[in-house]
């Protein structure tokens, strides 16, 4: 049976007049860090880089940077390996990182390009046998990933085998193999999801609006990942120039753009950031301390 983790008073999700309290529990977790690997999966939107049926310049780039799968990264400390979100390119994605094994998943939310990758953890789920490979997500987005995939949770399916998963349903900061990871809340469109933090780095994807209480679980950040859809405005992801404005305001050290779509080609994209400001790419790998 699925696990509830509460928030805690401590928990990082409390108003803003308590974020005294959310940067003690990650400092009590600061001496004790240690070095990670974090792994671009997937960099692209939706509808991935080259977009089925376009013939535009970017779709048909022979820079490697321009192909782009649905977004998703791998973060390895400590010998596990975890992600966030498992897309619909999941498969070729662990095939071309050589992923042997994954020991959590976190997800942001419960589209179809963060989630449709579930039932390829299943040849990686059965080391964890007798137990069950972690799923963390938000209650809402656990009891929809439940709904969607019943054939695995319910545990009747009478055709193969089965991925062995568990839901962990959070509300507040989880520690994961000797790491903190702290959800941080996002506006998506209308809905609210989770970006994570974890160590000096953050991944916030799919995000139209960062609202003002998450801004202090972003301080002190090496690593910071945002949603950069276009330059053009979009209902529910952010701009080049939003994303931008959001960098100067959390001053991370360095900043990698995600979910990027087709309108952004990445060298000249890049020739028009500065410099410590980069479109992240399929395969892109960063050294942090988590």
């Amino acid at each position: 049976m699925p696990w509830h983790v509460r928030r805690s008073p401590e928990s990082p999700l409390e108003p803003a007049g308590d974020d005294h309290k959310a940067r003690a529990g990650r400092l009590a977790h600061e001496d004790q860090s240690m070095k990670a690997t974090l792994t671009v999966l997937g960099s692209g939107t939706s509808m991935g880089v080259p977009t089925l049926g376009c013939d535009c310049a970017v779709c048909y780039s022979s820079d490697p940077h321009d192909r782009r799968t649905r977004p998703s990264i791998m973060l390895e400390y400590a010998g596990k390996v975890v992600l966030i979100d498992t897309t619909p390119d999941f498969y070729a994605q662990a095939i071309r990182e050589r992923i042997t094994r994954v020991d959590a998943v976190f997800y942001t939310h419960t589209h179809a390009d963060h989630i449709l990758g579930i039932d390829d953890l299943r040849p990686l789920s059965y080391r964890h046998k007798p137990g069950k490979l972690p799923l963390y997500a938000r209650p809402d987005a656990a009891a929809f990933l439940r709904k969607m995939f019943s054939y695995i949770f319910d545990a009747n399916y009478k055709f193969g085998g089965l991925a062995q998963l568990e839901l962990r349903p959070i509300d507040g900061p989880v520690e994961v193999f000797g790491a903190r990871f702290e959800p941080v809340r996002l506006i998506h469109g209308e809905t609210e999801i989770y970006g994570f933090r974890f160590g000096s780095a953050a991944y916030l994807t799919d995000h139209s609006e960062i609202p003002d209480a998450s801004f202090h679980q972003l301080e002190g950040l090496d690593i910071l990942f945002l949603d950069a859809l276009r330059h053009k405005p979009h209902p529910t992801h952010s701009t080049v120039a939003n994303s931008l404005r959001i960098v100067e305001r959390v001053k991370a050290k360095r900043a990698f753009f995600t979910h990027i779509c087709h309108d952004l080609p990445h060298e000249a994209t890049n020739a028009s950031l500065p410099p410590h400001v980069r479109l992240s790419y399929d395969g892109l790998k960063l050294e942090f301390e988590i």
